[in-house]
């Protein structure tokens, strides 16, 4: 089936464009231009803000992720986050409608990640040009500006990886590489590579929350530091618990993103909530704003990954942006999520 035969296809699958969403009124946001963070060693200008696409085509509707979407872009977000395996490749025909439906191509940033969709598994050479092919064809673009492997394949090598990625380069369908789920020491390794001339990581993305910390701060971060690697923080609202969406077992039960927060229904966690939802307060702001900036203000972090299931809940998501949290309230929240 040729490009053309296939994007027909995606149209089909498109929904209409959505023209009234419920956000907060325009005045309340800082100027998108004023908010722009630059990946290290990349021209990529992105919101603070990555929006997380992995309900699109899974908990969310075709509609209701074209609403979000268009939440986000109307208050200034550019940067999308989404992979090849998120609703087995549906995630990233809803974004490639959405982009064709709003020509908002050249004004967003597109983060996808491949090595799990099960047509083209793993980071062999052949699985990522054809993964990059076919996820190409589902965005409808020529190109993609940060792709992330989505975990390390340790049954490939990982220069073998890199020379595929780097014949993609070449030929300008991919611009940047990230790394997702990676450990310092592959990190370390793909850095020596790089000095050989292929291609190195610019952003590494990983999850890490206020009560997710350990597994960035005990090396990652420090390799990160000193690769100047962009931080993006994977599941920064723990599933919707830091949103404070889900506070008891009642609240978890019956859906499976509440099935997935339910593990940090603990006496612990739920101390870490009760400090967000004291400073949300007295900021007159949401919890997952708060959540969120405590993010912002950490050492090399870009921009957190965050999903919305609605649009109503994206304001609260890139209000974060905005947000100064006083130092006492820094070392609140430090205090209560360190373990």
């Amino acid at each position: 089936m040729t490009r053309q035969a296939v994007s027909s296809s995606l149209d089909a699958l498109s929904i209409g464009r959505v023209d009234s969403v419920e956000t907060a009124p325009a005045d309340t946001t800082i100027s998108a231009g004023a908010l722009r963070r630059q990946i290290p060693g990349t021209d990529l200008r992105v919101h603070p803000l990555a929006l997380g696409c992995n309900a699109f085509g899974w908990t969310a509707t075709g509609e209701a992720s074209h609403a979000i979407l268009d939440a986000h872009h109307s208050l200034g977000g550019n940067f999308l986050d989404t992979a090849d395996s998120f609703a087995a490749g549906r995630s990233e025909v809803i974004i490639g409608s959405w982009l064709r439906s709003r020509d908002a191509r050249t004004e967003t940033v597109i983060a996808t990640k491949i090595g799990r969709n099960l047509d083209n598994p793993g980071l062999t050479q052949r699985s990522i040009v054809a993964a990059v092919e076919a996820s190409l064809v589902r965005l409808g673009t020529d190109y993609i500006d940060l792709l992330y492997f989505h975990f390390d394949d340790k049954t490939v090598a990982l220069e073998e990886s890199l020379v595929a990625v780097d014949a993609l380069v070449r030929a300008g369908k991919v611009r940047y590489l990230g790394a997702s789920n990676f450990s310092a020491e592959r990190l370390m390794q793909a850095r020596v590579l790089s000095a050989l001339g292929l291609p190195k990581f610019v952003a590494v993305e990983t999850p890490y929350n206020l009560v997710h910390r350990a597994e960035l701060e005990k090396d990652v971060a420090v390799v990160a530091r000193a690769q100047h690697l962009a931080v993006m923080p994977g599941f920064a609202l723990a599933h919707g618990f830091l949103a404070g969406a889900f506070r008891t077992k009642t609240d978890a039960a019956g859906t499976a993103r509440g099935q997935l927060a339910a593990v940090y229904l603990n006496r612990r966690s739920l101390r870490v909530l009760a400090v967000v939802d004291r400073i949300a307060a007295a900021q007159e702001a949401a919890p997952a704003s708060i959540a969120l900036a405590w993010l912002l203000a950490r050492p090399d972090v870009v921009a957190p990954v965050a999903g919305a299931g609605r649009a109503d809940q994206v304001q609260s998501l890139v209000a974060a942006a905005a947000i100064r949290l006083g130092r006492n309230d820094l070392l609140d929240l430090d205090r209560v999520s360190a373990s």
